[in-house]
């Protein structure tokens, strides 16, 4: 018996031994991440010259995580903090998501409605139903195809039809007074800032350095409300905790709609190494923002900036959260432990590929070579640094047609725009890949405007006029798609060639 104790007592104390050293290096785990997640995070805002960035992490409704970086005001070197606030663009459509959701259930609207029906007048065939205006579906073949579209503004007659009050009534009633948002409203104009007394980040845009932007004033379903991170925090947790909505509601509005397409209901889902991730995006001119969750985690990344570039250089209207840097950080350091990678490759010295995600390691260095031709406009020697890192995902991934996407695409697009506007040669490298990766986007989406866009101007500049004239006549003569500036572009290039 007394050898059973003591056995008994000496597992016993393993285990507490156990316990002890394991919580200490999962502690420590914990502490290289936040210290990796906030040097990358601080290297993103410096890489993109973004004057102020604020940043925060939300796990089980509780902030885990915040950090103010950089300025409110640059000129007065107003440190951003708590106090300041952001135009939050189109993570608006989150709020507006919820609130469709919300009539719905009050059995005041139905998502399988014409939108006519709803309408100050009809726009559109009866085919066009609620759900895929709030799916970003309604264009192209209805319900079939994804495509971010202005469209989703038409909600707010929607709202307002149903409800019987104006916008602003119905989110300050059903979101912002319940959840006693103080630092959230719709804005109007320049006059509300000043009446109401809000201190709001100044706009910047990235041009010859740093230069005054302006602010987007007016609100729809699409864009227009004002915030700050705690405030959406206050909105993510109520959304975790089906204060909002029900779980069955939340359920429907997070998953992708038809399965396969990039957005729910009023907000992006996709899978990412057999990981669901919900996520939002805004993007002015002068201002951009952030919201992505991870449901199984119970945890959601915001970020929010004073200038576009949180957003732009990663080309999130393709519906692809990881070809954000700003996204992989995040991913690598709180979801996959992968915090011993680095975040930039130097394309001269690209590490040594002995990392087990594999996958992982290939869309991270994609999405450098996506921000580097971005960033080429304003500093064309990350031209050939960008074509450096292509090189080495086609190299080491040779298979670059089964991976192909509209951002890679669009990569390869780029930096021929970057060389053709800065006089910089043609710049042939990748034409090989450019003609595969086309001819295999567009036999899966063969009305694709973006996809006719980067084709049409490919074959102008090669001189294959009739090719250019095909993509281009695609693009206007496609049906049940809104006018944007692709089709503006393929119009005047059909009008000068004549």
């Amino acid at each position: 018996m007394k050898k059973y104790w003591k056995t008994i007592l000496g597992l016993k104390l393993v285990i507490l031994i156990l316990m002890v050293f394991g919580c200490s290096e999962l502690e420590t785990h914990t502490h290289r991440n936040v210290e990796k997640f906030t040097s990358e995070i601080q290297e993103l805002k410096d890489y993109f010259q973004i004057p102020g960035l604020a940043v925060s992490i939300e796990k089980e409704g509780e902030i885990i995580y915040q950090n103010y970086l950089g300025f409110s005001d640059v000129a007065n070197q107003t440190k951003l903090d708590s106090t300041v606030l952001f135009p939050i663009a189109s993570i608006t459509k989150v709020f507006s998501g919820v609130l469709i959701m919300k009539l719905v259930a009050q059995e005041k609207l139905s998502l399988d409605a014409p939108i006519n029906t709803y309408l100050s007048e009809p726009i559109f065939e009866d085919s066009v139903l609620v759900k895929h205006v709030l799916s970003h579906t309604s264009q192209g073949k209805v319900g079939k195809e994804f495509y971010y579209s202005s469209r989703f503004g038409l909600l707010t007659q929607v709202i307002e039809h149903v409800s019987g009050k104006s916008f602003v009534e119905v989110m300050d009633e059903e979101i912002i007074s319940p959840l006693k948002l103080k630092n959230t409203f719709l804005l109007k104009d320049s006059a509300q800032l000043s009446q109401e007394k809000r201190i709001v980040a100044k706009p910047y845009m990235l041009n010859n350095g740093i230069e005054n932007g302006f602010i987007d004033f007016g609100y729809s379903t699409s864009a227009g409300i004002v915030s700050n991170l705690n405030d959406l925090a206050i909105f993510n947790t109520a959304l975790d905790q089906n204060v909002l909505i029900s779980q069955e509601s939340k359920e429907k509005m997070f998953s992708s709609f038809n399965g396969n397409l990039p957005y729910g209901y009023g907000i992006f889902n996709q899978q990412f190494e057999n990981i669901d991730i919900v996520w939002a995006y805004g993007q002015y001119d002068c201002y951009s923002s952030l919201l992505l969750k991870i449901p199984a985690e119970n945890i959601t990344l915001t970020v929010l900036a004073n200038t576009n570039l949180l957003s732009d250089p990663a080309r999130l209207i393709y519906g692809d959260a990881s070809s954000s840097l700003f996204v992989m950080s995040f991913l690598k350091n709180y979801i996959f432990e992968l915090d011993e990678m680095e975040l930039f490759e130097n394309p001269d010295e690209i590490s040594k590929n002995d990392f087990s995600n594999q996958e992982f390691y290939r869309k991270k260095i994609l999405a450098e070579a996506l921000a580097e031709s971005y960033m080429a406009r304003f500093q064309p020697k990350k031209l050939q640094s960008s074509a450096k890192l292509l090189k080495k995902v086609f190299s080491q991934y040779p298979d670059y047609v089964a991976y192909a996407d509209l951002n890679l695409l669009h990569n390869l697009i780029f930096l021929k725009d970057v060389a053709f506007y800065m006089e910089l040669g043609e710049f042939n490298e990748f034409d090989a890949q450019i003609v595969q990766i086309g001819e295999k986007l567009l036999s899966e989406t063969p009305e694709n405007p973006y996809l006719h866009s980067y084709m049409g101007t490919y074959y102008d500049r090669k001189g294959d006029q009739v090719k250019a004239r095909y993509h281009f006549e695609s693009i206007v003569n496609a049906k049940n798609f809104s006018k944007n500036w692709y089709t503006q572009e393929a119009e005047d290039w059909l009008k000068n060639s004549q």
